[in-house]
């Protein structure tokens, strides 16, 4: 294999990615070797930090299965000529299932019921459900994501109502001027935006004054758009009357006020984590350096 490129995986991706590179160069998951590595391959539990890309000499790619690149310090690998590459139209429609999943399962008390049942309990009048038809669902973060969410709010008689400050229109959801003008009608908030200086933090003790009383939350972007402890007492108090959540300040979280918070339904980060989204991913992956090896 001497004088072969290495191509570092360096996250769990799809188990026949290997194969589909392996026509590129030698693949790894020693991640031992990143010294050696020409292309690097990671999720988000791998953070592409200065150190780590300084520890990496021959590295020429960074490929981000996934969409965020929080984890990857962009303009220090771009500063060094490396390009860095993602897969924002992979996740589509995996991270929208799960975040209406989360929708239906929160206020139908799905987990609750469940578990209740297997205690013996039978808590019919004690359970009341609610519908989504009539109801408003807005959507922060219009994007591939957020779209794909409109589309089947639309499909269960819900308005769409969404904020992106980067464009103006959709095809499924009616775009609105602000975030406040969204949020102050809205039954159902979802939240797809990245993660950057501007959103960190965007829901907070403030901004959730701008919530309808009783409204839902939805979390399917990223852990730190929200402020736990803030969102934690929206749902005490009653201003928040459920919240779905798939990601975290950390994987797994430590020491999060959400944990004891009332009416949370929680995942442990799977948004992505479909075998269809894996295989998409793997694709574009191999599209990619497919392209950066001819040059393109």
């Amino acid at each position: 294999m001497a004088g072969k490129k290495v191509i570092l995986i360096s996250d769990p991706l799809a188990p026949d990615l290997p194969d589909k590179l392996s026509g590129y160069g030698e693949v790894t998951d020693d991640k031992g070797r990143l010294p050696e590595a020409e292309v690097v391959v990671v999720r988000s539990k791998t953070k592409v930090t200065r150190e780590y890309i300084d520890s990496a000499p021959n590295l020429k790619l960074i490929i981000r299965g996934g969409v965020g690149l929080d984890n990857v310090d962009r303009p220090y690998a771009l500063g060094k000529g490396i390009a860095v590459r993602n897969t924002p139209e992979a996740p589509a429609t995996a991270v929208a299932e799960l975040a209406f999943t989360l929708m239906i399962a929160v206020t139908n008390h799905v987990v609750e019921a469940d578990h209740s049942m297997h205690e013996g309990k039978w808590l019919k009048k004690e359970l009341t459900r609610t519908e989504l038809r009539g109801k408003t669902l807005g959507i922060l973060g219009v994007g591939r994501i957020g779209n794909e969410l409109a589309k089947r709010a639309l499909a269960f008689d819900m308005r769409a109502v969404g904020f992106n400050p980067r464009t103006r229109t959709s095809p499924y959801a009616e775009m609105l001027g602000s975030m406040r003008g969204v949020l102050n009608i809205s039954d159902y908030v979802s939240l797809h935006m990245p993660l950057t200086g501007e959103t960190e933090g965007i829901i907070n003790r403030e901004t959730l004054k701008d919530f309808k009383d009783g409204a839902f939350l939805i979390n399917t972007s990223r852990g730190r758009v929200i402020v736990e402890e803030d969102v934690a007492r929206a749902l005490r108090n009653g201003k928040l009357a459920g919240f779905g959540n798939d990601v975290w300040y950390s994987d797994p979280p430590e020491n999060s006020p959400l944990m004891a918070a009332p009416n949370v339904l929680m995942t442990p980060h799977i948004g992505g984590s479909t075998a269809e989204n894996q295989s998409r991913v793997g694709e574009i992956v191999s599209r990619i350096i497919g392209e950066y090896l001819e040059g393109r």
